[in-house]
């Protein structure tokens, strides 16, 4: 039996070379990574987004196109994650805000930095969405952001045509 990817939200907001990036506690491990995390029922993928952000580092993610979508499963048998990761900018930041839970620290990092922390990032798509970014990918902002989980699980199936 097979189960759905869990679907998910990252954000990248580069200012100077340097990304905006969360130092968390997962499962006893402190791992780095781009704010992100699940989309919650009623909210649209890009509300997530501006949402998580907010929740794990203060700042007010302003969206501005999406990077891509990422299948990633976890080694050994994991669960599977669906990862819709935007760009865009942040307007103000509350540094009194509470941060989640999980949450250590909120850096800006180069992507030099990063890599020196290759073992401690929490998947390979922190750097794989860093490159994606660097290498000038945008894809329109309007293609998902409206998207809630509900819409997406009622949608007509597509067949796929077999050429």
């Amino acid at each position: 039996m097979t189960r759905a990817a869990e679907v998910t939200v990252a954000v990248i907001v580069e200012r100077e070379g340097r990304y905006l990036i969360v130092e968390e506690m997962i499962d006893g491990e402190r791992v780095f990574n781009q704010p992100a995390g699940h989309v919650e029922p009623g909210e649209t993928l890009a509300e997530a987004a501006v949402r998580e952000t907010l929740e794990e580092t203060g700042w007010a993610f302003v969206p501005a196109a999406l990077l891509g979508a990422y299948l990633w499963t976890r080694p050994g048998g994991g669960a599977t994650t669906l990862r819709f990761t935007f760009i865009g900018g942040v307007s103000h930041h509350q540094p009194e805000r509470a941060l989640d839970e999980p949450i250590i620290a909120v850096h800006w990092m180069s992507r030099a930095e990063l890599l020196a922390q290759a073992p401690r990032l929490r998947s390979p798509l922190v750097l794989r969405c860093i490159d994606d970014h660097r290498s000038g990918r945008r894809l329109p902002l309007e293609s998902v952001a409206d998207l809630d989980l509900e819409s997406a699980r009622t949608a007509p199936q597509v067949r796929a045509i077999r050429l």
